[in-house]
């Protein structure tokens, strides 16, 4: 009974209310964790199977595109930028009993709809494969892949049950639990590749052979785990399960009501993601793999920065919104662009010069096909990142709508400019080129329709700081040139040993650059990190002086 209760108020403490910026720190501090396990996950299965198996790793590769696209248009984004202003709404009004109710009515339906699609799946896994996903493939890959997306159709009802949870736990500003959940998805990966490739053995009886088969068992096993982390964080929330929808529920007819367009909004996303796999079947090996491995690089900024601030920021701009405090929201929206922008820009011009190095961190020795990849990538991180605090700027008005019509448009750009740039002999650079262009778009086009608007989220001023960063980031990005030409990669560097410590003194010495430049400039947004950085290196020789 006490073991009981310590772990409960362990949790309780653990699921305390946290400001926007620890929840900011937080949230950042667990996607780094997740992106360096994510480093580790793929650099094992490169290790093991880039080289010896490529057509077994583009099967692999293919076989998350269809289970990832359901999962993303019935639950993930979707849900968490309709969900929590509704229910926000509701806690801000003191109407809890209509809060919970929504969120129970929610889970219910959403666990309902992603459990038909993943049987759905799982029937249709053959033609999925053959005709959509990647005909390009050889046979003996193509049926590996079948064979694969059937296991790993069961992740949409898993995350769809783990993704209500946590967006409970967002929405009322408890981030420990949230932030949990994809760090322990990898680890359940990484027990794949290390345990289950080698086959399953209980009490001396072989029931699973092993192979690259056991990294999809892996993938359900941390779907397994993120669910378990995100069940004990509603610990002390007083959420009351039943297995009940409560259709005349206003707030949860509302959520259904802006559902589809959010939905649509993420679903061609995942649309465009499945035809690039589409086109880079028809590639030749390891093409599938090496634009997808450039991408899974490219999006760990943008969720250590985009993603992570906009989360953080979220919760405030719903609130503002719904308390229809104008001026306050403007403040919170462009604090939070501003800073986006100040982090990820030098992070993507410095990433552009250092591409080889930190393709070397998921592959000995590198490749110079993902190290491309990326390059032509660089664009997005930026615009990206952006993005994820643009369209919530939106949302948290409750206006879905808009920034659908606009991915609409960004859709049509980049498939066309994906067509044209992979027939014209890019490769699948062409397809990172197109995802450049289609960000460019969509964020430019987001801006112009809030200032059209007349809400002024974006005026001269902010261009201003825009244009200071950008010079900035500029002379980082020439420190960063020059430094890999000081500390090049060698033949002999292959291991991730030999090309960390290179790596680590070009960025830090660009990101030196970087914050005298933007100091010089007199960026306002770089101050709070100037005197965090003056308060740890000058703390000893402050207080040895008063001693």
């Amino acid at each position: 009974m006490k073991r009981k209760n310590h772990f409960r108020s362990v949790v309780s403490l653990a699921n305390t209310k946290l400001s926007v910026r620890t929840a900011a720190i937080v949230i950042a501090s667990s996607t780094l964790i997740s992106a360096l396990l994510g480093i580790f996950r793929d650099r094992w299965l490169n290790s093991m199977y880039y080289d010896t198996y490529p057509a077994g790793l583009d099967a692999y590769t293919a076989a998350f595109t269809v289970p990832d696209f359901l999962f993303f248009i019935i639950t993930s984004g979707a849900l968490a930028v309709t969900f929590v202003p509704v229910f926000n709404q509701r806690l801000v009004n003191g109407n809890k009993k209509s809060a919970w109710e929504l969120s129970k009515s929610t889970l219910n339906f959403l666990a309902l709809l992603s459990f038909v699609a993943s049987i759905l799946i799982m029937i249709f896994a053959d033609p999925l494969v053959r005709y959509v996903v990647a005909p390009g493939l050889n046979e003996s890959a193509m049926s590996l892949a079948i064979n694969m997306m059937r296991v790993i159709a069961i992740n949409p009802f898993l995350f769809s049950i783990s993704t209500v949870l946590s967006s409970m736990q967002q929405a009322v500003g408890r981030f420990i639990f949230y932030s949990l959940a994809p760090a322990l998805y990898n680890v359940g990966i990484i027990v794949g590749i290390l345990v289950f490739t080698n086959g399953i053995n209980i009490f001396g009886i072989q029931i699973f052979e092993g192979g690259i088969m056991g990294v999809a068992l892996g993938v359900v096993f941390g779907a397994l785990l993120q669910l378990a982390v995100s069940i004990i964080g509603l610990v002390g929330l007083g959420f009351d399960y039943n297995f009940k929808i409560t259709w005349k529920n206003q707030g949860f007819r509302k959520v259904l009501k802006l559902l589809p367009s959010r939905s649509a909004d993420q679903g061609i996303d995942y649309v465009m993601s499945i035809i690039n796999t589409n086109l880079a079947s028809r590639m030749g090996e390891q093409s599938i793999r090496a634009y997808q491995q450039a991408s899974s690089l490219r999006s760990m900024p943008i969720n250590l920065v985009g993603v992570a601030i906009s989360t953080a920021f979220f919760p405030r701009l719903s609130e503002e919104a719904g308390r229809g405090d104008d001026a306050a929201f403007r403040k919170t929206y462009r604090s939070a662009l501003n800073t986006i922008i100040l982090i990820s820009m030098p992070i993507a011009i410095i990433a552009f010069y250092t591409r080889g190095y930190v393709v070397n961190f998921i592959k000995n020795g590198g490749d110079p096909k993902i190290a491309s990849v990326l390059g032509a990538f660089v664009i997005a991180i930026i615009t990206q990142s952006m993005y994820h605090i643009v369209a919530r700027g939106f949302y948290a008005k409750q206006n879905a709508k808009t920034p659908l019509i606009i991915s609409v448009a960004a859709f049509a750009v980049q498939i066309v400019a994906a067509v044209l740039l992979s027939s014209s002999g890019f490769g699948p650079e062409g397809l990172a080129y197109a995802t450049s262009i289609s960000a460019v778009f969509e964020v430019g086009m987001l801006l112009l329709i809030q200032n059209k608007k007349g809400n002024k989220l974006v005026d001269r001023e902010f261009w201003k700081t825009f244009i200071r960063i950008a010079i900035a980031a500029t002379l980082a990005g020439i420190v960063s040139w020059v430094m890999t030409k000081i500390l090049p990669l060698r033949e002999s560097d292959n291991s991730f040993l030999a090309t960390f410590p290179k790596f680590c003194v070009i960025t830090l010495v660009s990101l030196l650059i970087y914050i005298i430049s933007c100091s010089l400039l007199r960026i306002d947004e770089i101050k709070p990190f100037t005197a965090r950085v003056k308060k740890i290196l000058f703390r000893n020789i402050n207080d040895s002086s008063k001693n």
